[in-house]
């Protein structure tokens, strides 16, 4: 059997060769390639916000619109080390038409970042937001929001916890009035402690009581202590109280990262919910754009949707018409903040989807199936009698909020054969009503089982939770890269901005 062989034709490979015409970058780039998308978008933004940020005088800066556009391009393409994107303006033929082959170092790209977007990037997040509603791709109308932790940089190790701190200084507070009093009573030899009303002492207070102690004419056992007082206690008083004012009404803060507190992060690599140093997202999407964003520093949903929405007000100049959350965010001060300023809440509650089991509905003894006569205010107990009201108390919430409660007791429960299913106490039966929450639950009740309602709860979960879940596996945003408040909401700001534009991009991809 022959075989033939045929001739081999290569294509010419002229590498280092001159060409009459040098070619151009914008040949290399294809029509609809998202980095003609960020250019265009850019080229629309107005940033006198971010050129404000400079003082002027010395060498010629880069351009901070060449900048804008490098890092929404390099968040687009989860680049997010300044080191990185330096590399790729000098590799990366994408980045070198973008900037224009200009090719500034990972400090000038750092610190461009860190200091003149740190304030200006929510004015282009604001921007590119209004321009999605012109497009017609949202409304700003309804909201889904929701909320997720994520951890710092910080030393999981480095903690602070107010209790302690409160505990501590409590015990050194004991001990300073112990030596002052022994020392200004001329008693340094007795050990008994002062019987007075204990007096709360800071530091200045210390510091007041020293200088008026006259050393001179003290022992050496009193100057000793003066010197422990000084030089130990007074340094330790201090720190605690440094603690106390960093804490602010938070529970916990990282050493080495002041603003973050310490949660239970449910992505622990451990898998069992460790607490570390972590900032709460709360994000509000719309169509899967990611259209608000805040940092806060509770753990908890529930108080962070009041101020969600102020600063969403604060942002746009109006709150949204509409707003959906799940249950974390259902409470009586939250329905009323929403009720006031005019926003339809599609917002869930505690034991919302347990009411409408069968197991509940059939309870005669749960104190949400008790009929109740609204024009004599009484509850009707299963075995038909008058559980009439016998007093009011308030309660205040972590955020001040004051809750009006009634207290609602049966007449007689001696003897009542449906006693035990009824209730364990001793006593005759009392249950607790809020009748504000209860009239906030009934209309939320209405809203969610009505046909938007349903509408709105089938699409929450690929909304707001469809949003984090391509942020932290498909973005690899799963843990914060800096430290402090600002820092960490300008590198989210960035991050929002180019999801928003990678999504437009494939919308236009798939329309064309």
């Amino acid at each position: 059997m022959s075989t033939t062989k045929h001739k081999l034709v290569f294509k010419d490979y002229p590498q280092g060769q001159n060409t009459l015409f040098p070619e151009s970058l914008d040949d290399k780039i294809k029509t609809g390639a998202p980095v003609r998308l960020i250019n265009t978008i850019v080229d629309q933004l107005d940033i006198s916000p971010v050129i404000e940020t400079y003082k002027g005088g010395g060498t010629s800066s880069y351009h901070p619109r060449m900048l804008v556009k490098v890092l929404f391009f390099a968040y687009l393409n989860n680049t997010y080390s300044c080191r990185k994107i330096a590399t790729a303006l000098e590799e990366n033929i994408l980045y070198m038409w973008l900037s224009g082959n200009q090719t500034p170092d990972f400090r000038t790209i750092n610190t461009f970042r860190s200091l003149h977007l740190k304030e200006s990037i929510h004015q282009l997040f604001t921007q590119v937001v209004t321009m999605l509603v012109e497009m017609g791709h949202i409304s700003l109308e309804t909201q889904y929001i929701d909320g997720t932790k994520l951890e710092s940089p910080a030393n999981r190790y480095t903690f602070v916890w107010k209790k302690t701190a409160e505990k501590n200084k409590t015990k050194l507070e004991a001990k300073i009035r112990h030596i002052l009093a022994q020392i200004e009573e001329g008693i340094a030899g007795d050990n008994q402690a002062s019987e007075e009303t204990p007096v709360a002492i800071d530091s200045e207070e210390l510091k007041r009581r020293i200088s008026l102690i006259n050393k001179e004419n003290r022992s050496k056992a009193e100057q000793k202590q003066l010197k422990k007082l000084e030089e130990k206690h007074l340094p330790k008083l201090q720190e605690y109280e440094k603690h106390l004012e960093i804490m602010g009404e938070r529970n916990s803060y990282s050493k080495t990262d002041p603003d973050a507190t310490f949660m239970r992060m449910k992505e622990d690599h451990m898998g069992n919910g460790q607490l570390k140093p972590a900032h709460n997202l709360q994000i509000g999407t719309e169509n899967q754009f990611i259209t608000h964003f805040d940092y806060f520093y509770n753990p908890g949903d529930t108080l962070t949707l009041k101020s969600f929405l102020l600063s969403g007000k604060e942002r746009f100049g109006h709150f949204p018409k509409q707003a959906v959350a799940d249950a974390g965010y259902g409470s009586e001060e939250n329905y009323e903040f929403m009720e006031d300023n005019d926003i339809e809440a599609f917002v869930k509650y505690n034991y919302f989807h347990k009411e409408q089991k069968k197991s509940f509905i059939n309870n005669p003894f749960l104190q949400e199936n008790l009929y109740y006569n609204e024009q004599k205010d009484y509850f009707v107990c299963p075995m038909g009698q008058h559980m009439k009201c016998i007093g009011t108390q308030n309660k205040k919430s972590e955020s001040g909020f004051q809750s009006h409660i009634k207290l609602y007791q049966a007449v007689n429960c001696d003897g009542c054969p449906l006693r035990g299913m009824c209730h364990k106490s001793k006593n005759h039966r009392v249950i607790s009503v809020n009748h504000n929450l209860r009239e906030h639950k009934r209309k939320a009740r209405e809203r969610l089982m009505s046909e938007q309602g349903l509408k709105h709860r089938s699409k929450r979960p690929i909304e707001p939770e469809a949003v984090f879940g391509q942020i932290k596996f498909n973005k690899h945003y799963n843990r914060l890269r800096h430290r402090g408040i600002d820092k960490i909401r300008m590198d989210f700001g960035i991050l929002a901005i180019a999801f928003n534009l990678q999504k437009l991009s494939r919308k236009m991809a798939t329309a064309a």
